[in-house]
């Protein structure tokens, strides 16, 4: 579609091309009576100018800006500046909206070598002395909605190249370890084009979303997507969201959202939270590409939201189960427009080996969602020991090659060349096809040309020599009683002498028809009937217990950690006698210092 050499130059072109256009609609919450702030491309030209101005002033050209603002057209002022003045872009979390205070951000600023902060007014006083406390005395913190500072004639073109860097996305990991996947123009222009080729957007489309501009989904999907296109797009936060998830419903019939979406949990959360009075306001025929991604796609939810939002408009087809990560700018994979998702129904003890089988009468079965074709990658299926190509219809990792494939992590030479330029064998072992390849860690199997992700490497429980996918445990706890909310549960093993499986469910004490002892045990019965392992170790926690990031994703190894920590306050539990030893001698250590680690917050990108 484009023949720009930079995303710069692009969005350049497109404020020009449509000064006087509505860029942008932000809708605050409308607890405070506010209403909805519009941001034309004129207007965002004019500002970018001025911050990336004062930004060339402090030499910030080919260096690292940390954007810490609010959910709001601040941050897309601030990050269009950084695109302008050429230095590198670097969204973060802002602290007092995430519950970690500074602990986050601090392992961002260090990682990234930044050398500006931009916030807004409210926030940088205590941004500022932050940095004071921190050491960065050197690290200026711009109030980028002061008018007073910059001038946009004072402005200058940056020289950047295809391969200049556009900005630093930052994964979920330690706080300690941040890891910044480096994203260049040549990557955004290239996956920008690949979406909209999967997607099918054009001048006609709308896009609207709730999800933080910080996260990979919200930034490249939501708001440098309608950049690229040159069209609206409406935004409002997640808080808002979450509150009151029908303003994301009636968002879209207001202004006719055509193109958007968000994590599974997101569609289960519009299913259980809006009402059959609300659901008669809502209007969604417009909405064309309802993308569902960020985390598995769960068959149940696709049938629910489509039967509870029919009479509102909503149509199946419109669903776009999709697949992506950072990694890989966005999105790698889509089910085509207008096909509707896909549901593969396998044999459950068949894939705990590896292999799709056709279900059997009587025998445990597994819904899989396809997340559609992959056409702008190269993509194989490998396996993540042996690093061989394993056959189609068969399980492995996830390996990928294209040029929205970034270059790497920030300054992390020998990790990238274990995860960014792997190299698959042959059949021999003897010798290898060069590398190149992207090692995704999420596993998957090709058939009839599409791509079903079956979870993550690194959370597989492996019982007697099964591979358990932990989603597909969570939600048969889940089905076990109306009390257990969708997707507020976290399963994963710990080690004695052998493997235990643990499960950590939220439930609602007001909702529970029995005591928690009796659906304790109706958890434990039902797992060992479906899945034919013991489950001797099941917590029920109150919810806001399991911890998530901000795109939805459950966060088991986290959950994992804090459980190990004694950091699982439980309304009922009941513990193998070796585990509760492993937990007790854990949390011993943990009281005299032996594990500072344990606890420490994971990402929330």
């Amino acid at each position: 579609m484009t023949n720009f050499r930079t995303f710069t130059e692009l969005v350049l072109e497109r404020t020009e091309a449509r000064s006087a256009a509505d860029a942008f609609i932000f809708l605050p919450d409308d607890a405070r009576g506010s209403v909805p702030q519009h941001l034309t491309f004129a207007g965002l030209d004019q500002e970018a100018r001025r911050i990336a101005s004062w930004l060339q002033a402090r030499g910030a050209a080919n260096r690292q800006v940390l954007l810490l603002h609010p959910a709001g057209l601040d941050f897309i002022k601030a990050f269009t500046a950084c695109l302008y003045a050429g230095a590198v872009a670097v969204p973060g979390p802002l602290p007092t909206e995430q519950g970690q205070h500074f602990s986050r951000v601090s392992g961002i600023l260090r990682d990234a070598e930044a050398c500006a902060v931009l916030t807004d007014s409210a926030h940088a006083p205590e941004i500022s002395a932050w940095l004071a406390a921190e050491g960065f005395t050197d690290v200026p913190c711009l109030a980028t909605d002061d008018p007073a500072q910059g001038a946009a004639d004072a402005w200058h073109a940056p020289a950047l190249t295809p391969d200049s860097r556009a900005f630093l996305q930052y994964t979920s990991g330690s706080t300690s370890d941040p890891k910044g996947v480096v994203v260049s123009h040549r990557n955004l222009l290239a996956n920008e084009a690949a979406i909209q080729r999967s997607i099918g957007t054009s001048a006609e489309t709308v896009c609207g979303g709730w999800l933080p501009f910080y996260h990979d989904m919200g930034l490249i999907g939501h708001i440098l997507h309608p950049l690229y296109l040159g069209i609206p797009a409406v935004l409002m936060a997640p808080f808002t969201f979450l509150k009151r998830p029908v303003r994301w419903l009636k968002m879209v019939g207001d202004y006719g959202v055509t193109t958007g979406g968000g994590p599974n949990f997101a569609y289960d959360l519009c299913v259980r939270r809006v009402t059959d009075a609300q659901l008669e306001t809502l209007d969604l025929s417009t909405w064309t590409t309802a993308c569902n991604g960020a985390e598995p796609v769960r068959a149940e939810t696709v049938r629910a939201f489509t039967e509870r939002f029919a009479p509102a408009g909503f149509r199946p087809e419109a669903f776009f189960p999709c697949y992506g990560m950072a990694e890989t700018t966005l999105l790698v994979s889509g089910i085509p427009r207008t096909a509707g998702p896909r549901v593969l129904d396998v044999d459950a003890a068949a894939l705990e080996r590896g292999e799709l089988a056709d279900p059997r009468a009587d025998r445990p079965t597994r819904s899989l969602v396809s997340s559609g074709i992959v056409r702008d990658f190269e993509v194989r299926v490998v396996d993540p020991e042996t690093r061989t190509e394993r056959p189609v219809g068969h399980v492995g990792e996830i390996w990928l090659k294209g040029d929205s494939v970034a270059s790497g992590y920030w300054k992390r030479p020998q990790t990238n060349k274990e995860i960014f330029d792997a190299a698959i064998r042959d059949a021999t072992g003897a010798g290898d096809d060069g590398g190149g390849w992207l090692r995704t860690g999420d596993m998957g199997v090709l058939q009839d040309g599409q791509l079903y992700v079956t979870g993550r490497l690194k959370e597989l429980v492996i019982l007697a020599g099964r591979n358990l996918y932990p989603q597909d445990v969570e939600r048969a706890v889940q089905s076990v009683d109306p009390a257990f909310g969708s997707g507020a549960g976290a399963v994963f093993a710990v080690e004695t002498d052998r493997e235990h499986l643990v499960a950590i469910q939220e439930v609602r004490p007001g909702s529970v028809a029995t005591d928690l002892r009796t659906l304790a045990s109706g958890v434990q019965s039902f797992i060992s009937k479906e899945f034919s392992i013991p489950a001797g170790n099941i917590l029920l926690v109150r919810p806001g217990t399991v911890r998530r990031t901000t795109s939805g994703k459950i966060q088991r190894t986290l959950m994992r950690k804090l459980f190990l920590a004694g950091g699982i306050t439980a309304l009922h539990e009941v513990l193998e006698p070796a585990v509760r030893e492993l937990v007790a001698s854990a949390d011993a250590g943990a009281a005299t210092g032996a594990h500072p680690a344990a606890l420490s917050p994971e990402s929330v990108v």
